[in-house]
């Protein structure tokens, strides 16, 4: 019978797969650590944006003639 999954005998041939893993997950937690910092920063802009348009009022538009 054919075998499917391949485990090596030599266990140091993992060593290249686990140093990859390592660097794709530390890239995926920075990338995650950039993204929570930017969307922080865009919502106190939004809270910011929304407080300044709630605190002035706007002026009625006039009707436009045709």
């Amino acid at each position: 019978m054919m075998e499917f999954l391949y485990f090596p005998e030599d266990k140091g041939e993992y060593i290249p797969s686990i140093i990859m893993l390592l660097i794709f997950i530390t890239g995926a937690v920075i990338a995650t650590f950039f993204i929570r910092k930017h969307s922080e920063k865009e919502l106190s802009k939004m809270e910011q944006s929304s407080e300044v348009s709630l605190e002035t009022p706007k002026e009625p538009k006039e009707p436009t003639r045709r």
